[in-house]
């Protein structure tokens, strides 16, 4: 890691990044052979059979804490130190009022909904990631999962929804919050690792070390594997070491399937597509004390390809919306513009496609940002109150669910909690939140500890 990298964003931002590069490069050597997929499938094949549903998500994760105020909850009416640098915009929607730097968003409002009284009560960043996948608080380390994220415990109740795909998937990459925990290695994300949001074709790991090997080689691999199993089986004559050649098959099922291969080939896609999500690149800002913005929208298109081919839940890396040191430019030459092309982009692409019916797609981020402006420009971290962005699914367009008080500082009726929008995504599957699992010491733990779906939107 650099000297400009180590001094990046506030510590907590820091310390997160060097745990993902660490992460980053530890799954980066595993290499080709699909035994890391197998072994998930063998631990999988646990969980007894899957349920049919045909519904899928998208959580496009802003990581960092979008502000409340300069995206989907603008105060044009406030003092200028809680305001802000941004006025608000009228939407599609009559009444509904938006930052004035989203006007793709606003004209499409009719096709997604705006929850305003979001709160919880931890202001720290891998905190707030585990409440938001995981319902629960998070342990004594919040980078690890004490409890399964929401992804984790979709894999294990529903299984896969198409055979050749993951149930869950990570793009690019896990972040603190989405592991399995007591789930199981199994029902971790399937992460792809590389990233669209880099310049250049984009192709995974193991199908891009395929395209080397010729039919013959593969097939020899897998004769050699079936031998092995089965010169194992002869030993084990009570047939338990069979599985593992199952398993094994089923890995270079996927890394060998025409239906993975398309469902993850973005160079696929039409380049009058491609535009509309846009190709933004990276923001960065030159400053130490800021953070950049990743060229998250083509992430978004492949998450709309993953849906599309069966994949039950997808979670985008939208980061980082840490905005503490002049935050307003920030979000002005660096967030909004990209978020207003790439969000209304996918909305819009899967109603054409018929999919958004099935589909729900959640944007948020861990909190929100204080109410009242900082001496630097910007907001600190603010969990008590925030907003999100929902659409798709269940989920009626033009509607906004609780509120905000005059300075986005509490809510002010209707409050709503993670756990509501987790039941509301639970929901909208098919997962069973009464269900118990053991976790690490034995001890029963229901799916999620409380919450409703939001009714208000259906």
């Amino acid at each position: 890691m650099s000297f400009r990298q180590s001094q990046t964003g506030c510590s907590e931002f820091r310390k997160s990044l060097n745990l993902q590069r660490r992460d980053f490069l530890k799954a980066g050597g595993l290499g080709l052979t699909g035994l890391t997929l197998a072994g998930l499938l063998e631990h999988e094949a646990h969980a007894g059979p899957a349920a049919k549903t045909e519904n899928s998500v998208i959580i496009l994760w802003m990581r960092g804490g979008p502000s409340q105020h300069e995206t989907w909850d603008p105060k044009p009416l406030a003092p200028a130190d809680y305001r802000g640098a941004f006025g608000a915009i009228k939407t599609s929607v009559p009444g509904i009022e938006i930052v004035d730097l989203m006007p793709r968003c606003a004209s499409i409002m009719d096709k997604w909904s705006i929850i305003r009284s979001l709160h919880h009560t931890n202001a720290g960043h891998s905190a707030g990631d585990q409440i938001l996948f995981t319902g629960y608080p998070p342990g004594t380390d919040p980078t690890t999962n004490v409890h399964p994220s929401c992804g984790a415990v979709v894999s294990e109740q529903l299984g896969h929804l198409t055979p050749e795909l993951p149930p869950y998937v990570m793009i690019p990459r896990q972040v603190p919050g989405t592991d399995s925990a007591y789930l199981g290695v199994a029902h971790k994300p399937f992460e792809t690792l590389a990233d669209p949001a880099n310049a250049g074709p984009f192709t995974l790991q193991n199908f891009s070390l395929l395209e080397g090997m010729s039919q013959n080689r593969f097939s020899r691999r897998k004769d050699l594997l079936k031998g092995f199993d089965q010169f194992r089986t002869d030993l084990d004559r009570s047939g338990q070491l069979d599985a593992i050649n199952e398993f094994q098959q089923q890995a270079f099922g996927i890394l060998s399937s025409d239906k993975a291969r398309k469902a993850f080939d973005l160079d696929a896609e039409r380049d009058s597509t491609r535009d509309r999500y846009g190709f933004t690149a990276r923001y960065d800002p030159m400053d130490p004390r800021r953070c950049s913005a990743s060229a998250f929208s083509q992430r978004l298109l492949l998450g709309r390809r993953l849906v599309e081919a069966g994949v039950r839940l997808v979670t985008v890396d939208c980061r980082w919306w840490d905005t503490h040191v002049e935050g307003f430019d920030s979000m002005k030459n660096g967030f909004l513009p990209r978020w207003d092309q790439a969000y209304s982009a996918l909305i819009e692409d899967l109603d054409q496609r018929g999919l958004l019916e099935s589909t729900l797609v959640v944007a948020w981020g861990e909190f929100g940002r204080t109410p009242r402006v900082n001496k630097n420009s910007g907001r600190d971290h603010y969990p008590n109150v925030f907003s999100a962005a929902i659409a798709g699914g269940p989920v009626k367009g033009g509607r906004v669910v609780g509120s905000s008080d005059s300075k986005g500082a509490f809510p002010k009726d209707n409050p709503k909690t993670p756990q509501d929008v987790l039941a509301t995504i639970y929901q909208h599957l098919g997962v069973n939140t009464e269900k118990h699992y053991l976790d690490h010491s034995g001890r029963p733990i229901v799916t999620l500890p409380f919450g409703e779906p939001l009714h208000e939107l259906a």
